[in-house]
């Protein structure tokens, strides 16, 4: 996969075989460069951006990202077909491969935007908004939405919706496969407590063969996205996993999935994080902004304890540098393989 510039629509669709999901507060910047180098193909999200913030608050900051990261989409969250259309412009204009609409997000803040999963109830507008992006920019316009909403039947509602909005000119849909309650369930019972409907989603690529179908929801392992993907789908997108276990799902992602081993190991991620981190610091940034997506690296292997510990204590005292993740990744190498302390 190239790096650091736009990837072409073909390089796109074969990274989507496996992406990290968008998650709010999760798979920012500095989240998103470690991930990348723990995968050089896979595709990563940004966490969701809301249009209004873009074009009527003006936070073009929340574009930023590093050319490392590509290929790298921009998740938009809106309902208005113009605002959205100059969003997905200045995400194309930011340099981001792949402009997503969520059509997923249940979180009552987001329903009082009347955009997220809510906008499932409303398949006409889904495509108008996304008719107007694809209008507005030349880069790939994809969504990511659930089967259902509340009382909604999926097998009748999700096929309605695909052939509403692929109409639009929507060629990609990644699918969660479940409903989202849009109450009485908060955002985290709605990511377990709906269940996962995996078979619905491959149905509909056995309805739309001509369609680029990811599916999205509770998967955990890299053996899950093989079997989800030997059934025809063409894609699989993992995200809490591949946040809580970075290095147990991406780095043997690029062969497995992609057959290409050029993804870094836990521990060479660490210290190819150094001068990043470095600037970062530099930039009047602070340690804790990056080390926090890193907690989780050697999830499972001896020393995970005394990792977390040590990046999290060492990261809130005032004087935070680098030495604190070169001391913690002494103590990982130091230990013996057999040894247990997760």
């Amino acid at each position: 996969m190239t790096q650091g510039g736009i990837t072409t629509l073909s390089q796109i669709h074969r990274a989507a075989r496996l992406s990290v999901a968008p998650m709010m507060d999760w798979t920012d910047r500095h989240c998103r460069y470690l991930h990348r180098l723990l995968s050089r193909e896979a595709l990563l999200y940004t966490e969701m951006v809301t249009a209004p913030a873009l074009v009527r608050g003006g936070a073009l900051h929340l574009l930023d990202h590093n050319v490392e990261e590509h290929p790298v989409a921009l998740q938009l969250g809106g309902s208005d077909p113009a605002e959205l259309a100059v969003a997905a412009r200045l995400g194309a204009e930011a340099g981001y491969d792949e402009i997503n609409l969520n059509v997923g997000c249940p979180s009552d803040r987001v329903q009082s935007g009347t955009f997220g999963a809510i906008l499932m109830k409303d398949p006409s507008l889904v495509a108008e908004c996304c008719a107007a992006m694809v209008a507005a920019q030349p880069r790939e316009v994809t969504v990511k939405c659930r089967i259902g909403v509340d009382d909604q039947m999926p097998e009748e509602v999700l096929p309605e919706f695909i052939a509403r909005v692929s109409a639009a000119g929507v060629g990609r849909f990644t699918i969660h496969a479940r409903k989202a309650w849009l109450q009485g369930l908060s955002p985290k019972e709605n990511r377990d407590i709906p269940p996962l409907d995996y078979d619905l989603v491959v149905k509909m690529k056995a309805l739309f063969p001509h369609l680029h179908l990811s599916i999205n929801g509770g998967i955990a392992s890299l053996d899950e996205a093989e079997m989800l993907l030997e059934r025809g789908l063409d894609g699989v997108m993992i995200g809490r996993a591949a946040y809580h276990q970075p290095a147990d799902i991406l780095c043997s992602a690029d062969a497995r999935i992609f057959g290409k081993a050029t993804g870094m190991g836990a521990e060479e991620a660490v210290r190819a994080m150094l001068p990043y981190i470095e600037a970062h610091l530099s930039a009047g940034g602070k340690l804790g902004q990056v080390t926090r997506h890193m907690i989780g690296l050697f999830a499972g292997r001896a020393g995970a304890r005394a990792w977390r510990r040590s990046l999290s204590e060492g990261a809130a005292k005032p004087d935070a540098g680098p030495q604190v993740v070169e001391e913690a990744l002494a103590r990982i190498c130091a230990l013996e393989p057999q040894a247990q302390d997760v």
